[in-house]
């Protein structure tokens, strides 16, 4: 049997070929859309008569369209892409039979109205209504020309999505700076050297040393960031950042017509649902109760953090004429990053790359997992060769309970492969906790999570050396990892993130984030690869220190990107006499501290809101911040020196917000964790910023 046809359990990922791909979609959509027409033509208005099954349904395409997707990020080709773009269009056409399925939607109306549904248990109830809701925002009230062309936009925008998202990634893949003479490689710090003649080995220059190059720096994370923040020579700074910012805006891998089209496509569909634009539908479905209610939570971080990241940049100003740097009193995009981590170093006396070495990855994910266990109660083991897996660097752990009973696994994939995998972090569902009836009674689908990563791979013979940035993406991914792992649902509809809303979702990963700054959990994480020497504590209380500085800067960023996305998607009108750089200037005017440069089109590499979940919903992150932020003071109020009342307040972190998924409003959930709703005054205070009075 082709393995893609398996249905269910871990994916037999050395097995899987693209050439698979096309005749295994194509007969699991046959046998789904048989499946279907039984099932509509014979609705029993029941949670058994019509979820379960329809659940079946689903959850064999959602396996095999899962593993596509998840080798598409992971370990990209030419011909999985092939496979990939041949099979959408009839993938996306089966998802839209779904959500606009008459007989789907009056057997959940029937169910609503039963006297069933009374019974039924909170987690049930709000899958059925969700399901209700997702269909009216699916267009099954459609019919006719309307139906045909929203049908038409579902298909075009899934496409336009596919296409925007291998022009980033080539258009990544495309760049480099090859570097040879000892000159410009001034600055560069010894991880950074040897990570860019391991680049330069593998485009071709075999006898490339970190000692002696060449160097190649790409736009790969790991490469970009330290680059801009350590390089001396200003020219090749701003070669580099200037290739960032207008990644995908040129030449074949070009996004801005696809940008246009996605916009103009989302509103139309908006439309014809009967929403004004595209923001009122997103936030339709989400935990903000309407635009207004996000602008004022931005506009109030906003205004606490605009000062501040005008202050910041005069700071850097001042630190740069004291260095009698020429560029002092004109500093350009491309210095900020040098510029703040030169002022970091002599602020707080250490820089990033000094503390690499006390962050192997194995020490992190020993210091990790010990966390987890004191605030959880789960016990994290490795589990390696006991699942397939997709690369050799590819790692496996189970997670077990008090007891000592697995109740969860996950895929670790932590390095980057500029080649194959596409940048960021993410967390994705493998399987899904359910609860099975078989002739043999009930049983527990244990759920499996994708943790995926892009930190600076082992290279020269040493381990992966964390920055404490990627520690931190680390924690992030993990945090989602656990809402998936440590649910208590059995319905897979609202079981792990199912059915959370998407501004609600990170709360856990972002709550993650906080403990990187608590003392014995970094001093747990940081041990000296050769040495074994624990971080020193010097250099705790300097991250600590750390923490805030140019926090201004960073919130503001963040508004900036929100508010665009949010403009976008909401005011703006495609064709209109404001065009997307018009958007982007007039707000650059009031989150931006400099305007952008001319040349500036990162709108073509934003994956998040083009070709991701975060469109008119990037907001989330801050919308969520504020939940995490609130919850990490739970922790700080029971005392984060009292290992009990951690555990107690840890545990209650678990079968709330870890273990009740999407079978509540995220309101309900977090209100029964921290006895009222969220404040954000925790969120300004962990940035030590304060309210504008």
């Amino acid at each position: 049997m082709t393995p893609l046809l398996q249905g269910q359990g871990l994916p037999p990922f050395p097995d899987i070929t693209p050439a698979q791909v096309v005749p295994a979609i194509t007969e699991l959509l046959a046998t789904a859309n048989a499946a279907l027409t039984q099932l509509e033509a014979n609705i029993i208005p029941t949670w058994t008569g019509l979820v379960e099954p329809l659940d079946r349904i689903i959850e064999k395409i959602s396996w095999s369209w899962g593993i596509v997707g998840h080798l598409m990020g992971v370990q990209n080709s030419p011909e999985l892409r092939a496979a990939h773009e041949e099979m959408q269009p009839q993938t996306v056409e089966f998802w839209m039979r779904l959500g606009q399925s008459t007989a789907l939607y009056q057997g959940y109306k029937a169910i609503q109205s039963s006297p069933e549904f009374a019974n039924f248990e909170v987690a049930q109830k709000r899958i059925i209504v969700a399901a209700i809701r997702d269909m009216e925002l699916s267009g099954v009230g459609l019919t006719g020309e309307p139906k045909q062309r929203f049908n038409e936009i579902q298909l075009a925008l899934a496409e336009l999505s596919n296409k925007f998202s291998n022009n980033v990634l080539d258009a990544t893949k495309a760049y480099n700076l090859t570097l040879t003479k000892p000159d410009e490689i001034a600055g560069l710090p010894a991880s950074l050297l040897g990570q860019a003649a391991q680049s330069a080995r593998t485009a071709g220059h075999e006898a490339a040393t970190p000692t002696d190059g060449p160097w190649v720096i790409t736009l790969d994370a790991p490469s970009y960031v330290p680059f801009m923040q350590h390089s001396q020579r200003r020219d090749f700074r701003e070669q580099v950042y200037k290739a960032l910012v207008s990644r995908a805006a040129s030449g074949e891998y070009d996004n801005l017509a696809n940008i246009d089209r996605i916009l103009e496509l989302r509103r139309e569909m908006s439309n014809i649902l009967g929403f004004a634009n595209f923001a009122e539908l997103s936030l339709a479905s989400k935990m903000a109760p309407n635009i207004a209610a996000v602008e004022s939570l931005l506009e109030s971080l906003r205004s606490a953090s605009f000062e501040a990241a005008k202050q910041d940049l005069e700071n850097l100003r001042a630190f740069a004429i004291s260095k009698g740097a020429a560029e002092a009193n004109d500093l350009k995009h491309w210095d900020l990053a040098y510029w703040s981590e030169r002022l970091r170093e002599a602020k707080f006396d250490f820089n990033a790359e000094e503390l690499r070495p006390y962050f192997p990855l194995e020490q992190v994910l020993s210091g990790l997992f010990n966390l987890a266990h004191k605030l959880f109660g789960i016990t994290i083991t490795a589990a390696d060769g006991k699942a397939p897996v997709w690369n050799p660097d590819v790692r496996y752990f189970q997670v077990a309970n008090e007891q000592q009973q697995p109740i969860a696994y996950f895929y670790l994939d932590a390095y980057s492969r500029p080649a194959e995998k596409r940048g960021g972090a993410w967390m994705a569902d493998c399987i899904s906790r359910s609860k099975l009836t078989d002739k043999d009674g009930s049983t527990v689908r244990l759920p499996v999570a994708y943790l995926t990563c892009n930190q600076t791979p082992p290279v020269d013979g040493k381990p992966s050396l964390m920055t404490f940035g990627e520690v931190e993406t680390l924690f992030h991914e993990f945090g989602h990892g656990l809402q998936h792992m440590l649910t208590t649902v059995d319905f897979v509809g609202a079981s792990g993130i199912s059915n959370v809303e998407w501004d609600a979702v990170e709360l856990p990963s972002q709550f993650m984030e906080n403990w990187c700054y608590d003392r014995p959990t970094l001093l747990s994480l940081g041990k000296h690869y050769e040495t074994g020497e624990p971080l020193p504590e010097h250099y705790y209380q300097k991250i600590l220190a750390a923490r805030t500085f140019m926090s201004g800067s960073g919130m503001l960023r963040q508004i900036h990107f929100s508010w665009l996305d949010l403009e976008l998607h909401g005011r703006y009108q495609p064709g209109g006499a404001e065009t997307i750089a018009d958007v982007r200037n007039r707000l650059a005017k009031i989150s931006m501290v400099i305007p952008p440069l001319p040349e500036d089109n990162f709108l073509c590499s934003f994956g998040h809101i083009f070709a991701g979940g975060y469109a008119a919903g990037y907001y989330s992150y801050k919308w969520a911040e504020v939940l995490s932020a609130d919850a990490f003071a739970a922790f700080e109020d029971a005392g984060l020196d009292d290992a009990d009342a951690i555990g107690t307040t840890g545990r209650r972190f678990r079968d709330t917000v870890l273990s009740l998924g999407g079978s509540q409003h995220p309101m309900e959930v977090f209100t029964a964790f921290r006895g009222r709703e969220p404040d954000p005054a925790a969120l300004l205070r962990h940035n030590g910023l304060v309210a504008a009075k």
